[in-house]
């Protein structure tokens, strides 16, 4: 399984992005909405996607309403809350009962004191379903500081296999990006790989590349990569799972595990407003 799970996923990914002559696609892209009853009243009909690829990246028709003030967090995707709570002794949950540490996820990608101020920080762990939504946006108004790819195996990201498979997201390909919000609060936003996810991209650097068929480590640093809350900044191609880690004392957040919630819903109250 850990060797095949790249390999199915690049088929996968190639089926989902081949181009059917019409009443094909739509029969395909109409089946998959109708069997994992999709919500499509923001989004175009089935129909009018040209691959099954096309379906699961699709945009937005207009654009979402944005709550919370600057220095507030909202939250980046349509997911579910897997689990929220503070981040304690440099270990999260990926589920209830089953822990990992933080520096087993951020990999070299990170310093003791970077660590230090996570302490008592909180985590987010936020799953995309096949159905959801799969872009991805930023979650207020923040600078990029770096990006890092860290190689790895492509298990899946669901409950069952988050509820068997111990240290699944530090084993998981994935992306960590180090950023600041315009009050200087530090977070990580890890973007994790999973079964038949394609690839992720990011709009902002078009270098970072997953799931390639030679896995090496990649790191990027930025001078003045400012986006601003709610624009775009990459895509899944099928669901999977973004992780926050947030600085103590940055936001102050309250989430229910297992709550559904939207891109562009508040998910944090910032603490730092000078």
């Amino acid at each position: 399984m850990r060797r095949l799970t790249p390999l199915l996923s690049r088929l996968f990914g190639s089926f989902a992005a081949k181009k059917f002559p019409k009443p094909i696609q739509s029969f395909i892209n109409s089946s998959y909405v109708f069997f994992l009853k999709v919500d499509l009243k923001e989004f175009k009909k089935p129909s009018k996607y040209e691959s099954l690829n096309a379906l699961f990246t699709r945009a937005l028709e207009r654009p979402r309403e944005l709550e919370g003030g600057i220095e507030d967090l909202i939250s980046p995707c349509d997911s579910e809350v897997i689990i929220s709570n503070k981040i304690k002794k440099e270990t999260i949950l990926q589920i209830k009962g089953m822990e990992y540490r933080v520096d087993e996820l951020l990999s070299d990608f990170t310093t003791l004191k970077r660590l230090s101020l996570l302490q008592n920080g909180q985590y987010i762990n936020l799953y995309l379903s096949p159905k959801d939504y799969h872009r991805y946006h930023a979650p207020c108004r923040m600078k990029i500081l770096e990006a890092h790819y860290i190689p790895g195996v492509l298990y899946p990201v669901n409950k069952k296999w988050l509820n068997k498979k111990e240290s699944l997201f530090p084993l998981n390909e994935r992306v960590v990006l180090y950023c600041k919000n315009a009050f200087e609060s530090y977070f990580y936003m890890v973007f994790i790989g999973a079964l038949n996810v394609g690839k992720m991209s990011f709009n902002f650097d078009e270098r970072i590349k997953t799931n390639p068929k030679n896995k090496v480590a990649s790191y990027y640093t930025y001078k003045d990569i400012w986006v601003e809350k709610g624009d775009e900044l990459g895509m899944f191609e099928m669901g999977s799972t973004i992780v926050l880690l947030l600085e103590k004392g940055g936001f102050s957040v309250d989430l229910k595990d297992g709550q559904k919630i939207s891109f562009g819903q508040i998910v944090g109250k910032g603490l730092k407003s000078d």
